[in-house]
């Protein structure tokens, strides 16, 4: 009879065995990128372009296609948006779910098919709030969230750029940055943006920058900065500092800039 019990029990495991599991919902993603380009009118225009361009053709390699296809879901979801100042923030491509080449081709058709436009001032604080609250709004389910901001000066509007980065971070968001330093100096920019970037911007675990410093890096930084964000890893040398350290730009120098230029 025990004889007899076990092999009843063997045999009912098998059978469960060739029975799938409950499939994964197709809300579950891997990882759920926002990424937030700055249009401010200190981008020159073949800047946006290029920087538009940079993102649509990353998303046409093959390697970005085999990186979504090794997470452990074998997809991620998008978003593509635009910011300038505190009241200036539009999404140009909404949540995508990319699981392969053809949805990438998608994504990346969308992100080229609206013409590049500027606007007035630069709000990073509020560039982030609106990633927050469109990750929040990203109706998937990621093992990780990411925040991808790209820029050419520090912040001079809206609240402190680091009240902004702590409450992204407090909600499991990593913010990881792409400084542009193409330009000298001038009234509104600052030599050291990718500092600025490292010590006030970016955020959260594994977060890293990858500083733009020559036209002809556009699609290789954009290229191995969304790789990177798609397997969760960083740089060999990122440029990381911790938010909770002390840290060594002065992150209000925007702010003190514009009310210098404007006499306050």
């Amino acid at each position: 009879m025990a004889r007899w019990g076990l092999r009843r029990w063997s045999l009912v495991a098998a059978i469960l065995a060739l029975v799938p599991g409950p499939a994964r919902a197709d809300t579950e993603v891997d990882l759920a990128l926002a990424i937030g380009v700055d249009i401010s009118y200190s981008m020159d225009l073949d800047e946006l372009a290029l920087q538009r361009q940079g993102f649509a053709d990353a998303f046409r390699a093959t390697a970005v296609h085999d990186a979504i296809r090794r997470g452990a879901i074998g997809r991620i979801a998008v978003a593509y948006y635009e910011w300038a100042g505190s009241w200036d923030q539009r999404v140009v491509v909404p949540w995508t779910v990319i699981d392969g080449p053809a949805s990438a081709q998608v994504f990346a058709e969308k992100v080229e098919a609206q013409p590049v436009r500027r606007a007035q001032r630069t709000s990073i604080s509020g560039a982030i709030d609106f990633g927050t609250k469109l990750i929040g709004e990203s109706g998937v389910e990621a093992t990780r969230k990411v925040m991808d901001i790209s820029g050419d000066g520090p912040n001079n509007q809206g609240r402190l750029v680091t009240l902004a980065r702590d409450d992204a971070l407090m909600k499991g968001i990593t913010i990881n940055g792409l400084p542009i330093l193409l330009k000298r100096p001038g009234y509104l920019d600052i030599p050291n943006l990718d500092e600025y970037y490292r010590d006030c911007v970016i955020g959260g675990q594994g977060a890293f920058m990858i500083p733009i410093r020559e036209r002809d890096q556009f699609p290789s930084a954009i290229k191995t900065k969304i790789l990177l964000e798609i397997a969760g890893r960083t740089p060999a040398e990122p440029l990381i500092k911790p938010a909770q350290a002390e840290a060594r730009a002065n992150c209000l120098i925007g702010e003190t800039q514009w009310r210098d230029r404007m006499g306050n």
